[in-house]
């Protein structure tokens, strides 16, 4: 899960096709169409809706292009198709700019996704007050973090961990060693149901914590197979895990992108009927009732975000990311603000600014993995807002990373950081794990910003022996293995420039980077400086923010590299 393999990064397009084994679960649309050849690149294609035409068609290309076996070929379309075409057909494509979409420059020009602007308080940014470490004795708080679950109800130790479908460790099991542990699996296999039970077991002894974030991701990778029941038994049952273990404890959950089916597809609020997403937010707020409050379930239920106040003096702000997704086909409608989401959270912003209150921000996707204008709008907000913004939280990616925040100025003072935790889950070739905050504690006053993490694995090569007791472990504290001072925006760009002088302290970020298991390809001048750019990147597709970096690189040949990263 990590540089070197298949699949997008900041910024990136579409995904690359032939040969990756988790593309099939993904499907790719445009890809597959496109895949028809050269010769008819100069042919408008006709956007007609029909269903079973398309579906046969891109059925046939995902078997020719080997993306996955015909079976699950067959499965991926079926599941897909309807709500692709229909949100095709309801888009502004023009005959040429889908044809510019599907087929490239060549055939046409399409700018569905241009650019946009939500509009920012008309009164004047309060002077910036630089972070200061708090007084001695203040309290401070623990945050569970938890992201990327995947539970797969059909994982099976002892099965195959090396099949050729996107998802493996599933099925019966094979006789003699060599297939999944019990724990979980080095492979591309999520997590049975009993390691995420043991994982929230032991936080007993982990606590006391004063809130958990939940960033969403509740399912398995077998996306081409789900049902809308199979998203609601994940829901219910992980929902159910977590308050059994975790008790009174407050949790603010976040909607990820595996949540839906098919995967990605998040309609806007305008999409009515069977196609909307009213059966997917409106079991959540069932689920959430205990935890949200009902204003915020009533958002929840409208369009997948919300916000609440944590305790007197923070606020938290929950958005549904998948409204910024390049890989959400429903925003081929109309891209401009989804759900007037961004213009929503400058009102939250707006009013917490006026009030006093800090804000902490959870979501899904990164931003900088957004289209370019949610999230180069985002940044503008993170911008104009730095003093209210105390923290942002994302997942998505299963690995260990942030992503910084510059001001808009001269992008060299550090404004912000959006921290990036690692999954619980395995998906690819990764230990399980799980994040803790240390956060400004309440008191009059607080900055009720992020003081310290801790990042906590299970060691599946210790766990899975036989008669071994699984033992989660802390990994790594970050200010102690990095040697920051503190844990606000400068010292992590102080990190990075670290990085480009000191191999050993990054060689040691990218084994924190794969939660302890890094991949055996060594991460060396071209992949440092593409992971260096990345961690610098809060906004996709900007080169200026690397242009700071030593040995500097074109950043088409950046783009290339994150193009190699696998998101999920």
């Amino acid at each position: 899960m990590g540089w070197g393999q298949p699949g997008t990064g900041p910024g990136a397009g579409a995904q690359k096709g032939k040969g990756n084994p988790a593309e099939a679960a993904r499907f790719p649309w445009g890809r597959v169409l496109a895949a028809r050849g050269p010769a008819r690149a100069h042919r408008p294609p006709q956007l007609e809706p029909n269903v079973v035409r398309v579906g046969r068609v891109a059925a046939g290309l995902c078997q020719e292009l080997r993306l996955a076996r015909p079976e699950i070929c067959r499965q991926a379309v079926q599941l897909f198709q309807r709500d692709v075409v229909a949100a095709w057909a309801r888009s502004v494509l023009r005959p040429a700019e889908a044809c510019g979409l599907l087929l490239g420059p060549r055939c046409g020009h399409w700018d569905i996704y241009g650019a946009w602007n939500v509009s920012l308080p008309a009164a004047p940014k309060p002077p910036v007050r630089p972070p200061v470490p708090p007084p001695p004795g203040a309290p401070s708080a623990r945050i569970l973090f938890l992201t990327d679950l995947h539970w797969d109800r059909l994982y099976t130790p002892g099965s195959d961990a090396a099949c050729p479908d996107p998802l493996c460790c599933r099925g019966a099991a094979r006789p003699g060693p060599g297939g999944a542990g019990f724990w979980g699996e080095y492979s591309k296999c999520d997590l049975p149901l009993h390691t995420i039970a043991g994982l929230l077991a032991q936080l007993r002894h982990a606590g006391p914590f004063a809130a958990a974030y939940w960033t969403g991701d509740i399912p398995a990778h077998n996306v081409w197979q789900q049902r809308r029941e199979d998203q609601l038994l994940a829901l219910r049952t992980v929902t159910a895990l977590l308050r059994q273990h975790l008790g009174t404890l407050p949790v603010y959950p976040a909607v990820g992108n595996h949540e839906a089916t098919p995967v990605n597809a998040f309609p806007p609020p305008y999409v009515h009927g069977n196609q909307s997403s009213a059966w997917l937010y409106d079991a959540m707020a069932e689920a959430w009732k205990d935890w949200l409050p009902p204003p915020a379930l009533e958002t929840l239920r409208a369009a997948g975000f919300y916000t609440v106040q944590v305790w007197p003096g923070l606020r938290l702000v929950s958005l549904n990311m998948n409204f910024c997704s390049q890989a959400n086909f429903w925003l081929l409608i109309n891209s401009t603000d989804p759900a007037g989401q961004l213009q929503w959270l400058v009102g939250v912003l707006e009013a917490a600014e006026q009030q006093g209150e800090k804000v902490h921000i959870i979501g899904h996707i990164p931003p900088a993995h957004c289209l370019r204008s949610w999230s180069w709008n985002y940044y503008r907000i993170v911008n104009r807002f730095e003093g209210t913004i105390a923290a942002q939280f994302f997942g998505h990616t299963h690995v260990d990373e942030f992503e910084m925040f510059y001001d808009e100025e001269t992008l060299t003072r550090p404004v912000s950081v959006a921290f990036v935790a690692p999954s619980v889950t395995t998906y690819i070739n990764l230990n399980p794990g799980y994040r803790v905050y240390e956060v400004d504690g309440a008191y009059n006053g607080s900055s009720h910003a992020v003081l310290d993490h801790e990042t906590f694995i299970l060691n599946l090569t210790e766990a899975n022996v036989p008669g071994a007791e699984p033992r989660w472990q802390r990994l790594y504290r970050a200010r102690e293995a990095y040697g920051m001072a503190s844990a606000f925006p400068a010292d992590w760009d102080l990190l990075i420039r670290r990085f480009q002088d000191d191999e050993r302290l990054f060689q040691r970020f990218w084994y924190h980077f794969h939660k302890g298991h890094p991949p055996r390809e060594p991460c060396l001048e071209a992949c440092k400086a593409a992971l260096l750019c990345a961690l610098r990147t809060g906004r996709s597709a900007d080169p200026s923010l690397c242009r700071v970096l030593r040995p500097a690189r074109p950043f088409r040949q950046i783009l290339q590299l994150w193009r190699q990263r696998q998101l999920c």
